[in-house]
């Protein structure tokens, strides 16, 4: 969604008219809105940020997966799988951009051309949904006319399923646009999707998808003269689409969903004008509903209003759509149940105004919570732009079952009204219908024979519960009888209001999530933990607790604070969530804030006083140490050290040692009862002094120490150490420490007298030099011999006759004096006199003077702070201490000071004022001087241009506004990418220049002031947002685009220029296309140091011109364009004179002369060697002719050999495996569902039995039971059987085929369909089926033969073609099973067989021996064949000799041993290779279990090999067996399914397809092209050529005792039709034959064998199976072949013959027309024993249902089609049809109701 701005009014406009003009007082801020500003202010933490994920270009959507802890992201380009707990990146994927035009189909249209030209675009995100139950990510973009991905649950980055699906060889995928136009093709289009669960009897999910119409007509379609529009016929505003992966794929995203396709609402071209729907959120309620309640889709959206139409307003209406109960029910189409009504929210409190456009909206258990704005343009737009309302879901109800009971019950026109606007609706109007009790499930979901859409005219009206401006999101939960409501606001804050049970406002936070970028509409709690919501911004995804209620110390705080989340938890005595405290559930452990303060706990102490030992006498005292004072001892000096004790009277006389902390300890001895000597003691120290702890222990082990609750410590001293003078040595004298000063500090002896004096002091310096007259100067003397104590010198500083006064905690003993200076009489100079005994004076004088304040400059400066001053005066460097106050109270800060000047920072001033300034020196009064500084309104930015820079900066930004005079510095800073700040240069009063900061990466991005050092914020925009002026000063309106730098080149790109000197040069310099709209003076030329002059600047051009010549002596310049920091060099001049021309021209001449000399004789020479090469390459040639005839020999005897023993085994009744007729025909006639039917109830079915092999039924809906209530079976069949009776009237069939086929959304499929449900359900008739069938092909061919009639049934587009498809399968099923059956048969074992014979790549499925180039392995790997005897129980047979190569993987091998053991049991009784183990018995003691991955694999070239029978090193013979397992190993899937970047079996991918860079492993190997291995090819057709002609010739020949009747019938009724319509060209009626029979019907068998047999239909027989095909089509074709070198293999490999293959259809052909014609009785004889054959097969009630569902589909088309027919108007069938449908629908609801 587009940001929208928060008011009517520009900010800069709104910013000038709310600041007051200089020396005014400021207008008053309303109360109300102080009130909310300090309350905003006050509580701003009570949210927390806890993660947040920058994303570089715009958010669009994001999703929640509760299950994994997963967010996905999904943004412009991109896509981000994030974990949910800290927002760290784990996945991502580039989805953009790419070139796209929206007047094109998307390019997975293969049969779609464009002719506008595709543009880089950007993909923005539509669609991102979680599909959970398939493990899936919905993913849809604005490219491609709003294509979707279906990308992996877990990894963002992979496809899970590919679409559109690839198309097999035999079936090619139909794609139509409607399943690829999902999303709406435009930025700012709305779209929102909402994944369902399946629909009855659907095998998968489903996704109701509404989207902004963007067609023709639309404000979003391209503004050009193209009329072509993709949107309107294929993309309705609401679908509801096929997510069904697990199904057939080609259905993905189509609307064919049961019960029909019209799952569409779809808005009539003529009313889109009235009706632009534009959709704000999709969602369920309720969302977990319990068992069989109904559950309900919702769509939030606005019926926009009509541009230039005064009148016209925009509404938000709530729509509802029903969802089936559970699995089992009855899905209903989208427009049976859609019902919409509108929402309005307005008034309240007296006031009428509106809020009538929807923003956005959120479901909780009882409400809808949504979001409203005002229409943009209406007059009080500015005063409440957006508020909050709730709707009750029950009035929602309530609400659509009175519409419904006023539409068909009583019709109230002013209630209800069908919505006519829908191309899908019943309309025109609500009728009342007669005799109908409208059930509660009517009421609520409607039915097909009820009028729908429906509209509800009255709105759903609510107050506002909460105003505020500029809301852009809403999210609510239910906490402790609170409701707790967020929301988003434009400018990136998060609101959290607390709502009681009256929906009344009772408390609000805010935090600021990215100022200045707007909150996305849709914001979801953590599934995982409710206490975090997740939010997105324009470029930021967020995590948020939900509160903060550490904030909170007190109970009081807490409770009162009224926040839904936050109470009291009294054993941890802290504020926390409900969660976050122990035992929160039980009864006054957490407090609430919905308790009130008057629950926290309290302690009351009775009585106030207790008397300890009266009540509790003391215990024995423990025995324990004395305080004793020790003197300090002389460290390495020995002592006796004396410890009194109390209570030893139970442990006097116990040894006890003496511990100091030590690993040493002392002996200790007992004077007397009570005290405790500590013998010799000797401690040791490097320090001054050092304190050691003394206690007293028992000795032994573990150390027992006796109690010391005043512990005794012992000081030990270093007289050697720090004391560097005479004054510290004998001043330590205090500290008791025994010192003396002799030529040093020494240990003062027993005997030597007490200390002595010390030298005179010794000043070094002072400072400072100078004070005030009045003193308290905090002067600092430093030196040597200061006094030994505080005491010596405390009145002994004087400087002259002053006295200074030393400070006690500031005297360091004889290093250091501070004192605090008293006042003179006058200015004085004069030493600094120190006296301790003897008298010292310092070098340097110190001054008293009289500092002097003049003025300040400048004189004002803005209230946000920031201005730097200056003071002048005299004197004023002086004293220790200088203040500067403002106001008297606030610092001046950053001081610097001279002699005359003072240098500050103003603070920030409270309001526009004059205020003092005063100047104080040592704390004293201020200096005497009126010194005032103007307090001004902050300087004010409108507008900055241009809004776009280069990323690498530096592009000057010109900075509009007002009061700049008062800048004194500005910097310019960019959010989130920006590099370092720049600085700004101030032009005059309203304007200022700023060099653009460069940028990270191309993005738009906030950009920051710093204006005087403080961030400039907009007062007027904090004010009227009413948040917090901190938080607002973090952030910025102005925006500042990245863009790709400019790129240049030379006009013809060029990298050398020459240039004569003297002559003008002139450069013409290319510019690529960009967006920056650059200015002629942005950019700079130079070529070298010397500037180029730009004459032209144009989008593309750039000239300019060089004036003063170019030194020469360079020789090359280099040419450099400058675009800000942008610098690229783009050619270099080379100068040069025209001698040097002339002599460079001479000699390039003489080289060229002197080599083509040399060229001609290396010619010569080569010429020799090439005739040479030529005569040895032809003897190779004519080697290799002679190997490869050879091979061919050896290949075919070997393969006559294993084909004649497979022949004498197969038992002619039961060796071939034929499958059933039934199935035979289900499988021809709906070729698309056999593999769907495969896989759903043959393989799920399987189960092996003891003998190792597995029975399947196929159970396809035609074989099997019509599944209908009993109840309603005879009416049912009643309904069947009328409808039946109608198709066996030929007039009516023949009228409803042509009506459908007239429907343009009667599909290719839906034909097919039809066609063979027809034949099914008339399968009974043969003879009347043909009848229709020929009487539509009457007509096919009169439309063909107006046209081109030699593409007459050259595809299946229309029923009658895909009725005779079916009508050829039957009638030549019987030559199919006793003619070509065997024929057919042997060809396919002989190719397994010799497919087998040779190395096969089981990762990349090529193989040595093949018809297919695609699947030829281009290697030549050398292959042994293995002979083992193999033990398996089952398929009939114990063990068995077994042949297989040693280059097989095991599964190759397992498949080998299965088709040996169980070659005469059909294939889908066979157990699969991952059913059964291998295991090899190296000897009687050793086996191994065999497996193709294990932990002796080999990895080569970072890939894990495939293990085979070499690699286990199995020898000839050796006995293995093989068993079946109870539980199938799924771990690595199909072997063919491996990813080839990590597992190989014969070849790396690099062995094929990057030759020269083999490794030095494959060095070894022959070097030779790849193509020389394409006579394999030819190898393998020679091997199998005999059976291919056996099996053409059993095709196109004729057998005497079953000659083809139907053949001779069909092609007889073509001649004939030919004739009637002067067709003699023999070569239209021989396309006709071919056409019908050839590549109608063989051709789909030879492709298709599983069609005919119970075999396995691997992809290799498919591709070889694939040139067979060709070879026959292209046999039965009468054109020439024109062949080449670049003919592709599959034509060139049997083109030798193709002649003669063709003689044999056409000999074919002439035989069909020289066999007796058949009479009609004769052919309906013969399709009358056809269907008594095989009568009872299928069930063709199902039949009859399924093509009835086609009738009620189209069924006013079809009574349409019938009225204007006159033969069915005589026989009345329309009325018939009428009674069937009346007699169906009644028994369908009722019936499907109770199923």
């Amino acid at each position: 969604m587009a940001p929208r701005a928060a008011g009517g009014a520009p900010l800069s406009a709104r910013a000038a008219a709310a600041s007051p003009p200089p020396f005014q007082t400021p207008p008053r801020c309303p109360v109300p809105l102080l009130l909310l500003l300090l309350l905003g202010a006050a509580r701003a933490g009570a949210l927390e940020i806890q993660r947040r994920f920058p994303s570089p270009t715009p958010t669009n959507n994001f999703a929640l997966d509760g299950a994994a802890g997963t967010v996905y992201l999904a943004a412009v380009n991109r896509l981000y799988q994030l974990s949910g707990a800290n927002l760290s990146l784990e996945a991502e994927a580039a989805v953009g951009p790419v070139p796209d035009s929206p007047l094109c189909h998307a390019p997975q249209l293969p049969q779609a051309s464009c002719e506008h030209p595709r543009r880089l675009t950007d993909n923005y995100n539509k669609i991102l949904q979680l599909d959970p139950g398939q493990g899936l990510v919905v993913v849809c973009g604005s490219i491609y006319q709003g294509f979707c991905q279906l990308r992996r649950r877990g990894n963002i980055s992979a496809v899970a399923v590919r679409f559109p699906p690839a198309a097999p060889p035999a079936e090619p995928v139909t794609v139509f646009p409607s399943m690829l136009n999902v999303a709406a093709n435009h930025p700012n289009a709305s779209t929102v999707g909402l994944v369902l669960p399946p629909a009855a009897g659907a095998g998968g999910s489903r996704l109701l998808v509404g989207a902004t119409y963007t067609g023709y007509g639309s404000s979003f379609f391209p503004r050009n003269r193209s009329l072509e529009d993709h949107r309107f016929e294929n993309t309705p505003e609401i679908a509801i689409r096929s997510l069904d992966t697990r199904g057939d794929l080609a259905k993905l995203f189509t609307f064919d969903l049961n019960p029909s396709d019209d799952n569409i609402l779809k808005i009539k071209q003529g009313a889109k004008e009235q009706h632009k729907l534009g959709f704000v959120s999709a969602f369920l309620h309720p969302s977990d509903p319990p068992p069989g309640a109904q559950s309900y889709a919702y769509l939030a959206l606005n019926s926009e209003a009509r541009a230039g139409d005064k009148e016209s307003q925009a509404r938000s209406l709530l729509a509802r759509i029903c969802l089936p109960h559970g699995a089992g029910g009855d899905a209903k189409k989208l427009t049976e149940s859609y019902i919409q009504l509108g929402l309005q929210c307005a008034g309240g409190a007296g006031r009428g105004d509106l809020y009538s456009r929807l923003v956005s909206v959120f479901p909780a258990r009882e409400r809808l919570f949504a979001v409203f704005e005002r229409p943009q343009g209406s007059p009080a737009a500015r005063a409440a732009p957006a508020a909050l309302c709730a709707f009750r879901f029950a009035d929602v109800r309530a609400a659509i079952r009175a519409a419904r009971t006023a539409c068909f019950v009583e019709p109230a026109p002013d209630v209800v009204a069908v919505l006519d606007s829908v191309v899908q609706g019943t309309g025109p109007a609500c009728e009342r219908k007669l005799n109908i009790q409208l059930q509660p499930e009517q009421l609520d979901c409607g039915a097909a024979h009820l009028q729908h859409p429906l509209s509800i005219l009255q709105p759903l009206k609510a107050t506002p519960v909460f105003r505020a401006p500029g809301l852009t999101s809403v999210a609510v939960a239910s906490v402790n009888n609170y409701t707790a409501v967020f929301l988003g606001t434009v400018n990136g804050r998060l609101l959290k209001i607390n709502l009681n049970e009256n929906m009344q406002v009772v408390s609000r936070r805010v935090v600021t999530v990215a100022y200045g970028e707007p909150v996305h509409h849709v914001m979801q709690f953590d599934p995982a933990d409710s206490g975090y919501l997740y939010l997105m911004t324009s470029h930021q995804m967020a995590r948020v607790k939900v509160a903060a209620c550490n904030v909170h110390s007190t109970c009081g705080d807490c409770v009162g604070a009224a926040d839904a989340y936050c109470g009291w938890c009294a054993l941890e005595t802290r504020c926390t969530l409900q969660q976050d405290c122990a035992n929160s559930s039980q009864q006054h452990f957490w407090t609430s804030a919905s308790e009130g303060p008057s629950r926290c706990p309290a302690m009351t102490v009775l009585p106030a006083e207790i008397d300890v030992r009266q009540e509790y006498p003391s215990p024995q005292d423990c025995p324990r140490t004395l305080l004793s004072p020790l003197a300090p001892v002389p460290t390495g000096g020995s002592q006796n050290i004396l410890v009194p004790l109390a209570n030893t009277a139970f442990f006097q006389g116990a040894a006890l040692e003496c511990s100091f902390g030590l690993e040493e300890f002392f002996e200790a001895v007992w004077v007397n009862e009570s005290v405790v000597r500590c013998d010799q003691v000797v401690l040791h120290t490097t320090r001054k002094s050092q304190v050691f702890p003394l206690s007293l222990q028992l000795k032994g082990r573990p150390a027992r120490f006796l109690d010391s609750p005043e512990p005794m410590t012992v000081m030990v001293y270093n007289c050697a150490m720090g004391s560097p003078d005479c004054s510290q040595c004998l001043g330590r004298e205090d500290l008791g420490h025994l010192c003396v000063w002799s030529d040093g500090c020494r240990l003062r002896g027993p005997l030597q007298p007490m200390a002595g004096t010390c030298p005179a002091p010794e000043i070094r310096a002072i400072e400072p030099l100078s004070g005030p007259l009045d003193g308290g100067t905090l002067l600092t003397i430093r030196g040597r011999n200061l006094g030994r104590r505080l005491s010596d010198v405390a009145h002994g500083v004087w400087i002259g006759g002053v006295a200074c006064e030393p400070l006690p905690d500031r005297y360091t003993v004889s290093e250091e004096i501070v004192c605090v200076t008293g006042p003179a009489p006058g200015p004085l100079s004069g030493v600094v006199t120190v006296n301790a005994s003897k008298e010292g004076k310092s070098r340097d004088r110190f001054s008293y003077v009289l500092p002097l304040v003049h003025s300040l400059e400048p004189t004002m400066g803005p209230k946000a702070g920031g201005t730097r001053i200056t003071i002048h005066g005299n004197h004023l460097h002086v004293g220790s201490e200088l203040q500067v106050l403002v106001n008297d109270t606030d610092p001046c800060t950053e001081l610097m000071r001279t002699d005359t000047s003072i240098a500050c920072t103003m603070p920030e001033g409270a309001l526009p004022a004059p205020v003092p300034v005063c100047v104080r020196f040592e704390h004293r009064g201020c200096v005497h001087s009126n010194l005032t500084f103007w307090y001004m309104q902050n300087p004010v930015i409108t507008a900055i241009s241009p809004r776009r820079s280069p990323v690498s900066g530096g592009r000057t930004i010109t900075v509009a506004g007002e009061r700049f005079h008062m800048v004194q510095n500005v910097s310019m800073a960019v959010h989130h990418i920006g590099r370092e700040p720049t600085l700004c240069k101030v032009l005059n009063s309203t304007l200022i220049t700023c060099p653009s900061p460069g940028a990270l990466s191309n993005a738009s991005a906030p950009v920051d002031f710093f204006i005087n050092g403080r961030a400039y914020a907009d007062e007027v925009a904090v004010a009227e947002e009413l948040l917090d002026p901190e938080e607002a000063q973090r952030g910025s309106r102005f925006r500042l685009d990245y863009l790709p730098n400019p790129q240049f080149s030379t006009a013809k790109r060029e990298k050398w220029i020459k240039h004569h000197p003297g002559e003008p040069l002139t450069l013409v310099i290319h510019k690529e296309q960009d967006s920056l709209g650059l200015q002629s003076h942005e950019y700079r030329v130079k070529i070298g140091q010397v500037s180029c002059d730009i004459q032209i600047v144009s989008d593309r051009i750039i000239h300019c011109s060089v004036n003063e010549s170019l030194g020469a002596a360079e020789g090359q310049l280099p040419i450099t364009i400058q675009v800000g920091n942008f610098n690229q060099t783009i050619a270099t001049l080379q100068l040069g004179g025209s001698e040097t021309a002339i002599i460079v021209s001479i000699v390039i001449c003489s080289i060229l002369l002197l080599l083509s000399v040399v060229a001609l004789f290396v010619f010569c020479t080569k010429s020799r060697r090439a005739e040479r090469y030529w005569q040895k390459t032809l003897l190779q040639m004519e080697e290799m002719e002679s190997q490869i005839r050879e091979e061919i020999r050896k290949g075919f005897a070997e393969l006559q050999t294993d084909m004649t023993d497979l022949t004498k085994e197969l038992n002619r009744s039961q060796g071939i495996p034929f499958l059933e007729y039934k199935h035979f025909v289900t499988r021809t006639f709906f070729p698309k569902c056999s593999s769907l039917y495969e896989e759903r109830y043959v393989l799920p079915s399987q189960t092996l039995n003891s003998q190792g092999s597995s029975q399947a039924q196929e159970t396809h809906p035609l074989l099997g039971e019509w599944k209908i209530p009993e109840s309603c079976r005879p009416n049912m069949e009643e309904g069947i059987s009328l409808f039946s009776s109608l198709l066996n009237n030929k007039h009516f069939l023949i009228v409803f085929v042509h009506a459908l086929e007239q429907q343009k959304d009667f599909a290719v499929r839906d034909r097919c369909s039809l066609a063979s449900l027809l034949t099914i359900a008339l399968h009974g008739k043969l003879e009347y089926y043909t009848s229709i069938m020929k009487e539509l092909l009457v007509d096919l061919i009169d439309a063909s033969a107006a046209k081109n009639p030699k593409l007459m049934l050259r595809r299946t587009e229309s029923v009658v073609e895909k009725m005779l498809t079916n009508w050829m399968s039957i009638c030549m099923y019987s030559c199919l099973r006793e003619t070509v059956g065997e024929p057919f048969f042997l060809l396919l074992c002989a190719i397994k067989q010799q497919i087998n014979k040779g190395s096969i790549d089981a990762i990349t499925g090529k193989a040595r021996y093949t018809l297919n180039e695609e699947w030829l392995l281009r290697e030549n790997i050398e292959a042994k064949p293995r002979n083992l005897n193999v033990s398996f129980q089952g398929c009939g047979m114990d063990s068995l000799s077994v042949r297989a190569m040693d280059t097989d993987t095991l599964t190759q091998v397992k498949e080998k041993i299965l088709e040996a053991f169980c070659k005469n049991v059909p294939y889908s009784q066979w157990p699969r290779a991952e059913d059964v183990d291998l295991e090899w018995f190296a000897s009687s003691t050793q086996s191994y279990i065999l497996r193709d991955l294990d932990d002796t694999s080999v990895v080569e070239d970072g890939r894990k090999k495939l293990n085979t029978l070499a690699h286990y090193k199995i020898p000839e013979g050796a006995s293995l067996a093989m068993s079946l397992i109870d539980k199938k190993d799924n771990t690595l899937g199909r072997v063919k399914d491996l990813d080839t970047e990590k597992y190989f079996h014969l070849v790396l991918p690099t062995d094929e397809l990057a030759e020269p860079k083999k490794s030095h492993r494959q060095s070894h190997r022959k070097k030779v092209l790849p193509e020389i291995y394409l006579t394999r090819l030819l190898s393998t057709k020679g091997t199998l050529q005999k059976f291919l002609d056996d099996l053409f010739k059993a095709i196109l020949s004729i057998r005497e005792d079953k000659p083809p009747l139907a053949v001779k019938y069909f092609f007889d009724f073509l001649e004939e039709q030919a004739e009637k319509r002067g067709i003699s060209d023999p070569d239209t009626l021989h396309i006709w034959k071919t056409n019908s029979l050839p590549l109608r019907f063989w051709v789909n068998i030879l492709k298709n064998p599983q069609f005919v047999f119970d075999i396995d239909k691997t992809d290799h027989i498919d591709a070889c199976l694939s040139v067979i095909a060709q070879a026959f089509i292209d046999a039965c074709s009468i054109s020439d072949l024109q062949l080449g070198k670049d003919s592709p293999t599959n034509k060139l490999l049997y083109a030798k013959e193709i002649p003669e293959y063709r003689k044999i259809v056409q000999r074919y052909y002439k035989q069909i027309q020289d066999m007796t014609p058949l009479s009609e009785q004769e052919m309906n004889a013969h399709l009358a024993e056809e269907s008594r054959k095989y009568q009872n097969e299928f069930n063709t009630n199902v039949a009859m249902a399924e093509i009835y569902k086609y009738a009620k589909r189209y069924r006013p088309q079809i009574m349409a089609a019938l009225e204007a027919n006159p033969t069915a108007r005589r026989t009345q069938l329309q009325h018939k049809f009428e009674q069937v449908v009346a007699l169906m629908e009644d028994n369908i609801y009722e019936c499907y109701s109770e199923a």
